[in-house]
């Protein structure tokens, strides 16, 4: 699941004004601006009126521009959060000053939720709803068409379980954070079981497994689900978490807010990606080879997905985490095979290192999953994280995440249309 657009390629490639503002959230003005001032380059467009950048320089400008962590409002297009959850720095992410990707290989999923709420370790927890919420939550999500994906049935489910929670208005921290214990574990019993013989306690990863794939779980594969989930908690300001913060600055409850994010990550460019690798990856092995599927793929003027990252000019270290964990599982080797031909065949093209969806593709094709399992997948593991950034606007200024349009249309006053 991809947080963010990914590199739009390398230095030989160019952009149009459009583009490069767009990359960069800004106006087709201040690329201009940017030229003045000598951090871009033109290229004017041979016989016509137009320039192009090379997308390499806007790509590593956008990167500094994120990085910058005194940036007035406007230097570069975006808006700045404090937060003490989770960093981005140099290929790496940290929760909390922790590396995310050792503490999710020594932690469980639930162990490494709790460490971002409170900062605390709690070793051993494990979340468990009760019953009357999991029955609100399943008779809501049972009602819905057959064809509905896992996400609309989590959107319900959260949905219905704010419903029977007349507590759900209390904001305060310990309220919050025993809702949250319990709206995780409701989610997941939300989905339908693939399986008859899942299983509805243990840690949440054992009770998502019967969820997502028909085979029998071994212990191995057991834990590269549970270090997914511990991965993918939390990513600095995604999409969906930055829709979750504007909910919890207007002081929507924790349902609520979640129920934003879940709103969110259906788009192809978020939590959906993870889908888009998965299919891209079968199709690759039922060539037995990437290079005419990655030919289809450009010929259709479509972008590859499961390569690069915004945030990484290196490699995605989500990625490097579960593929580490993927390499040490005899059954996952015929897809990592068909990973590897995928970005070394794109690699002639654009020099892009995989990210954490092609991981993920990899885990959810050689576990018998559909391409949505990668998505929902995503969604429960985020939803952790989206409780950590609720928790942390609601002890901010009510009503913050308020900015001010630039208004570009016709100037005041007009008459009355007839």
């Amino acid at each position: 699941m991809r947080d963010q657009e990914p590199d739009p390629g390398d230095a030989g490639r160019r952009l149009s004004t459009k583009e490069a503002a767009e990359l960069l959230g800004v106006k087709p003005e201040t690329v201009y601006a940017y030229v003045s001032r000598g951090q871009l380059t033109s290229r004017r467009v041979p016989g016509g009126r137009g320039s192009t950048f090379d997308a390499g320089e806007v790509e590593a400008l956008a990167l500094r521009n994120r990085r910058e962590s005194g940036g007035s409002p406007g230097s570069s297009g975006e808006l700045s959060v404090r937060t003490r959850i989770t960093l981005i720095n140099k290929d790496r992410y940290y929760f909390r000053g922790v590396d995310a990707t050792e503490l999710a290989a020594r932690r469980s999923y639930e162990e490494v939720a709790e460490w971002l709420w409170t900062g605390q370790l709690r070793p051993g927890i494990t979340f468990a709803a009760p019953d009357a919420s999991v029955a609100v939550a399943r008779q809501a999500a049972d009602s819905l068409p057959e064809h509905t994906s896992p996400t609309d049935r989590l959107r319900v489910a959260a949905v219905a379980a704010a419903a029977a929670d007349p507590l759900r208005f209390d904001l305060s921290v310990e309220a919050v954070l025993g809702t949250a214990r319990v709206l995780i574990p409701t989610l997941v019993a939300s989905l339908p079981p693939v399986r008859h013989s899942h299983r509805d306690t243990g840690p949440l990863a054992h009770r998502l497994w019967g969820r997502l794939s028909g085979k029998p779980a071994d212990d191995d594969s057991l834990r590269a689900l549970d270090t997914a989930l511990a991965l993918l908690v939390d990513h600095d300001l995604a999409a969906s978490t930055l829709a979750v913060r504007v909910a919890a600055s207007a002081r929507a409850h924790i349902y609520a807010a979640v129920s934003a994010g879940l709103g969110v990550i259906e788009g192809p460019l978020h939590g959906a990606a993870s889908g888009l690798a998965h299919r891209l990856l079968l199709d690759v092995l039922d060539h037995g080879d990437a290079a005419p599927v990655i030919a289809d793929e450009l010929r259709a003027g479509r972008r590859i997905p499961g390569l690069g990252h915004r945030l990484y000019t290196g490699e995605d270290p989500r990625a490097r985490a579960l593929f580490a964990l993927l390499e040490e599982m005899p059954h996952t080797a015929p897809a990592l095979a068909a990973a590897r031909d995928i970005v070394a065949t794109t690699a002639r093209h654009t020099p892009l290192h995989a990210n954490v969806d092609l991981a993920l593709a990899v885990f959810t094709a050689s576990s018998g999953m559909p391409s949505t399992a990668g998505e929902t997948i995503f969604a429960v593991a985020r939803t952790a994280g989206w409780i950590a950034h609720a928790l942390e606007e609601y002890g901010e200024r009510p009503l913050r995440m308020r900015p001010s349009g630039h208004y570009v249309g016709p100037r005041p006053p007009r008459p009355l249309p007839e």
